[in-house]
């Protein structure tokens, strides 16, 4: 049999092709801009049918509606990292989350710890040859696709085709279900020029001949439109958004002092607009590879000059980094933070940056704070911090002891909050008053 006549044999509607799924089985679903909703709407068709279907995934787009109420004991969401579709769930114990690495999450499936039945995904149509491109969205798909017992494409023409190991063969398909739509798109998040304050200080440590981590937010936006006096910038991300066009086609990224895959912008999948995925579409600049990749450390750690840019809701006063939740209650995920700090502390050159606002809640709480919310989760633990920004500078924090480190980000910190965090850290005895003897 041919491969187009394969292709054929295995067409069918999203109900049919749905109808694989079983009761107690665990399914997957690509995440991001290639997030299958034709699929994921039929799936939450068959609520009725199904019961204790669990549902795993990291950051979709569109609607979550097997999270709803009205869907417990039919389906239960895994979240490995959490979208804003999903944490009302989470934070009502409809749904789960697991904290992890993005790097691990693939070894979950391949070692049998989270064994998966079912793969949604969305693709390109077939070449010459019978493949198709996951396009937009790499991630930890391919690697589901593997180890899944069955495999339900959504082909949309509309999906972008992609380089790199995106590649998925029509005989790696169980059922065949043609789409065309738009894909979800993620617009950039409009920076305000606070965001352009800690953007700067940033910048500042990016030297020519970098290769950078980017990241999803205000900040990292920002960051990108700093970079105009910079030299010969590279890529190797987890995610590229829009922001990554404009300094592509000025030739200021252009990845030719990068020390692994030179020339390419490496990333697991991007998010963003139709005028990236138009960008991304045939486009030999992109090498796009599995998260197990792109995040391995060691693998960050062979790009010299690596400069890894992530961000925060709080960090305390001895450096300890709360990237994933408000307290108990989950917000987002692990994601890459730690991949990359970690990485780039080993690179040639390297910068680990955290970046963060001195203030959250429009100015009336500060982000750096005595000690972390009660529950807070530490994604990256105080010896693994090197350089902590917000728009009134730069704290290096790395091998500094508590009282140096306590020093530094009081700095840093927004100057009607200075003398609390002072107050409090003469109180711990990480630090003496300055000009005053320490309290008995």
């Amino acid at each position: 049999m041919s491969w187009s006549d394969e292709y054929r044999a295995k067409l069918m509607s999203a109900a049919d092709a749905l109808k694989a799924v079983r009761s107690g089985e665990r399914v997957w679903i690509q995440s991001g801009c290639g997030t299958p909703s034709t699929l994921v709407d039929a799936l939450v068709a068959r609520a009725p049918e199904l019961h204790e279907v669990e549902i795993v995934h990291m950051k979709t787009l569109g609607n979550a509606d097997y999270t709803r109420p009205e869907f417990e004991g039919h389906f239960r969401h895994r979240g490995l990292f959490l979208g804003e579709n999903v944490r009302e769930a989470v934070a009502a114990g409809r749904a789960d989350y697991t904290p992890i690495f993005l790097s691990e999450i693939e070894g979950l499936f391949e070692h049998g710890e989270l064994p998966l039945d079912v793969v949604l995904m969305q693709v390109s149509p077939p070449d010459a040859h019978g493949y198709m491109s996951l396009g937009t969205t790499v991630d930890c798909t391919l690697t589901a696709v593997r180890c899944a017992r069955y495999v339900i494409a959504e082909v949309n023409p509309r999906m972008p085709r992609t380089h790199g190991d995106t590649f998925v063969h029509i005989s790696q398909i169980a059922a065949v279900v043609e789409t065309e739509h738009p894909l979800l798109e993620m617009h950039p998040e409009p920076f305000t020029d606070l965001h352009l304050r800690v953007a700067r200080n940033v910048a500042s440590l990016i030297p020519d001949g970098a290769t950078l981590q980017t990241g999803i937010g205000g900040i990292p936006e920002a960051v990108l439109t700093c970079l105009e006096d910079k030299r010969d910038l590279g890529i190797h991300t987890e995610m590229v958004p829009d922001g990554v066009i404009e300094l592509m086609e000025r030739g200021i990224i252009n990845g030719q002092r990068k020390t692994l895959l030179r020339g390419k912008a490496v990333a697991a999948f991007v998010l963003g607009t139709q005028r990236l995925f138009d960008f991304i579409h045939e486009n030999p600049a992109f090498e796009f590879r599995l998260i197990q990749f792109t995040n391995d450390p060691f693998v960050v750690a062979r790009n010299d000059r690596m400069v890894a840019i992530n961000s925060a809701i709080q960090v305390d006063l001895t450096g300890q980094v709360c990237a994933d939740s408000m307290g108990t209650r989950p917000y987002s995920g692990f994601g890459g933070q730690l991949d990359f700090i970690r990485g780039a502390a080993r690179s040639k050159g390297g910068v680990p940056i955290i970046a963060l606002p001195a203030l959250a809640k429009k100015g009336t709480v500060s982000r750096i704070v005595p000690v972390l919310e009660p529950g807070a989760g530490v994604v990256t633990s105080r010896a693994d911090v090197h350089y902590v920004v917000t728009e009134h500078g730069v704290a290096y924090l790395h091998g500094k002891s508590l009282r140096e480190r306590a020093e530094a980000l009081i700095g840093i910190a927004d100057p009607r909050y200075r003398q609390e965090l002072e107050d409090f850290a003469v109180r711990a005895h990480y630090m003496e008053r300055k000009g005053a003897a320490v309290p008995a």
